[in-house]
């Protein structure tokens, strides 16, 4: 291979200097359209309030770097897509650097310093990998192209179920037809890229430093041979290479100065959503600051920086609204939708030079932009949607922050305004007062220790549903049998256990939710013990991620990971093996909040059951419909219950016996579902505990067989 400073691409061969000059006049006037409009975005996302996201930048980096190398977040669920945005992803990458090696060389290094570089094996090398990028980058537009306009995926349809037909911004046709202009301009700049380069190689075929290396760019090379065939020759070539050079240029330079402006610019606030994400987005939701005069988000101005940022990296993709329990069974409710009305309003009002008056910047209502309220209390905040987001937008905290101001206005629901009213007085969401919390506990034939007055290694939180609910405290009794089977050394809290409100503060009640989580946190800081465990996945992620916040960090286990390893360690003794076929339904708040998919699993499978997954399992788990107080509120008639949609799901499972739990709140909501969806007769909701209950063989107490 000649090393030749021959062998290179002149940019410019046969253009008059006037021409030049006006190329660059127009590539200043682009960068300049661009920079300004970077800066419109930066004052915009400087109107917000202030976001604690900058530690640990450098690991945020990283890990920001291989989530967009890998594409790990675009591929799930959805591989042929995240495929194909990779190529997209990885041909932009590289052309990029290959326009910018090209432009430091010519721009900066020869004119100043009198260093060359591009020519010779760099150059041919050079030329290979930008074409082979150029190939990738357009067969993946093509594949974009033939998905949105054949496949008809109803993710990707802009159709808004929180307006009528009629309604001024109920049409969102302007986002198909972006959609549109952004993937022909894109594959445009790829093809006549291409074709301009064939075109030099047909207007160069007499000269051997061009034609003789022309394979190292085999695109073009391809092409050329095409025209060539078509009859296309060398003055033909060079008559026809200056309107073609012209529009690819001016093309490629009007994209640069689009991408602030348009659906271009989330190549830039995706990265960055990514690197300032919140790992427990969702799962920690933030305190109120001492100096917010209003609880929550009223305005556009509420929002922080991070939130902004968030709005505009939203690519529309919908992988948010088909994994939304609430939009699945006909709730007024798409992220997708919430997060774009967000972002028109915050482009309306927070990119003009003078913010519009404070009541033109409410968030809240019927207008054009604003979010209405029933679309805010029909989230579930199951977190299915932060979960799958690609580019790590925080939808649930957002939808929460909007609730908590709606909470302080006082609309919401009358049956849940009454619910959190007695929560306050009584400690607990059913009313009973709290000397009847540990009520369930006279029924067993042992007494259980006072954590308060004297000292165990294993703190029982047990929670509302799991104390006061008739069916559930059956479930109840059976876990305090079988830990004090196997000798654990476990109290609880008795009447001092408050509801350890984590639905209180995904309700939006942020004081109440604080009252409750100060009390709780006082109580377990009195007493001596070594770890908590708790039966109820609610319970457990708010104590475990919220209470730190609040001074409370404590060691906390759900009952599947301690059951687990009580039954290896030989201290639960499983006298007989079940052969159920069953099915596993993982709670949010185990689940998608907690990560806790493998322990009820493994314990399935040790009690002898065959465990047979619904199509939506582990972090893509179909949420119960009772997370976000929903189970405190009633559901709209004619609407169809989450729980009742996965009912069905699960009757598809041929030979089903057991419909398996491992949450309070889930075996109210299923069993409940269960009668009504047709499915009774067919299989039985059972809490874990139950089905553990039946291989231990205790030495007093008869237990309850399962059928189906």
């Amino acid at each position: 291979m000649d090393n030749s400073k021959e062998i290179t691409r002149v940019l410019f061969e046969n253009f008059q200097p006037q021409a030049i000059h006006l190329f660059y006049a127009i590539g200043y006037l682009a960068i300049a359209v661009f920079t300004y409009g970077v800066y419109v975005q930066i004052r915009k996302y400087r109107r917000g309030k202030p976001d604690g996201s900058w530690n640990e930048l450098f690991h945020r980096f990283v890990d920001m770097v291989k989530t967009m190398a890998t594409h790990r977040t675009l591929v799930r669920r959805d591989k042929s897509a995240g495929r194909a945005h990779g190529l997209i992803f990885l041909g932009f990458v590289l052309l990029f650097i290959g326009t910018s090696t090209i432009t430091l060389e010519y721009d900066i290094l020869e004119p100043l310093f009198g260093v060359k570089f591009w020519y010779g094996n760099f150059y041919l090398l050079f030329s290979l990998v930008l074409d082979l990028a150029g190939l990738g980058l357009i067969v993946g537009l093509i594949y974009m192209m033939y998905r949105r306009k054949w496949l008809h995926l109803p993710k990707l349809d802009y159709k808004r179920v929180d307006r009528q037909e009629g309604d001024p911004d109920f049409d969102r046709s302007q986002y198909r037809r972006e959609d549109w202009a952004f993937l022909w301009s894109f594959i445009l700049i790829g093809i006549t890229g291409f074709i301009l380069e064939a075109t030099r190689l047909v207007w160069l075929n007499d000269r051997p430093e061009v034609w003789d290396y022309r394979m190292w760019s085999p695109v073009g090379a391809l092409l050329a041979q095409i025209m060539q065939t078509f009859g296309m020759v060398s003055e033909s070539a060079g008559a026809f290479r200056p309107y073609l050079w012209w529009f690819h240029g001016l093309l490629s330079l009007t994209f640069i100065a689009c991408i602030p402006y348009t659906k271009i610019k989330h190549i830039f606030t995706a990265a960055t959503s990514l690197m300032f994400k919140d790992p427990l987005a969702g799962r920690r939701l933030p305190k109120v600051p001492d100096d917010q005069k209003t609880a929550g988000y009223k305005t556009i101005t509420d929002l922080t920086w991070k939130n902004l940022l968030h709005l505009d990296a939203c690519t529309k993709c919908g992988r948010c609204q088909e994994a939304c329990p609430a939009n699945a069974v006909g709730a007024p409710l798409s992220p997708r939708d919430v997060i774009l009305s967000l972002r028109e309003f915050a482009n309306h009002a927070l990119s003009a030079k003078e913010l519009p008056k404070e009541a033109e910047l409410n968030i809240h209502g019927k207008d054009v932009g604003q979010v209405f309220m029933e679309t805010l209390w029909s989230c579930r905040t199951c977190l299915a949607c932060v979960e799958i987001c690609p580019v790590a937008v925080e939808h649930v905290p957002i939808i929460v922050q909007m609730r908590r101001n709606l909470v302080e206005a006082g609309e919401m629901e009358p049956l849940l305004e009454k619910t959190l009213q007695t929560i306050h007085k009584t400690g607990n969401s059913f009313g009973e007062s709290k000397r009847k919390r540990a009520a369930w506990a006279k029924e067993l034939p042992f007494e259980i220790k006072d954590a308060r007055k004297e000292p165990v290694d294993v703190l029982w939180f047990v929670g509302d549903y799991a104390s006061f609910d008739p069916r559930n405290q059956k479930v109840t009794q059976s876990f305090a049998k079988l830990m004090h089977h196997a000798g654990v050394n476990f109290g609880l809290l008795f009447e001092a256990e408050l509801n350890a409100g984590n639905d209180v503060r995904r309700v939006g009640e942020e004081g109440l939710y604080e009252l409750l989580a100060s009390s709780n946190i006082g109580t377990l800081q009195a007493c001596d013990f070594a770890s908590i465990v708790t039966t109820d996945p609610h319970s457990f992620n708010t104590i475990r991620n919220e209470y730190p916040d609040f001074g409370g960090k404590f060691e906390i286990e759900h009952y599947t990971t301690l059951v687990k390893r009580l039954i290896e360690t030989g201290q639960v003794k499983l006298k007989k093996k079940l052969d159920y076929r069953v099915t596993f339904h993982d709670p949010c708040h185990l689940g998608r909040y907690n990560k806790g998919y493998d322990a009820p699993r493994e314990v399935i499978k040790l009690l002898g059951c065959e465990l047979v997954e619904m199509a939506r399992n582990r972090d893509n788990s179909f949420c119960c419909g009772a997370g976000g107080g929903r189970i405190w509120i009633p559901d709209p008639v004619g609407i169809e219950k989450p729980s009742a949609n996965r009912m069905k799901e699960a009757g598809q499972i041929e030979g089903l016996q057991v419909f398996v739990v491992s949450c309070p709140k889930d075996l109210t909501m299923f069993e409940d579902a269960l009668k009504t969806s047709g499915f009774e007769g067919q299989f039985v909701v059972r809490e874990l505990i139950e089905l553990i209950d039946e291989c231990i063989e205790y030495e007093v107490w008869e237990d309850t067989a399962v059928t189906a």
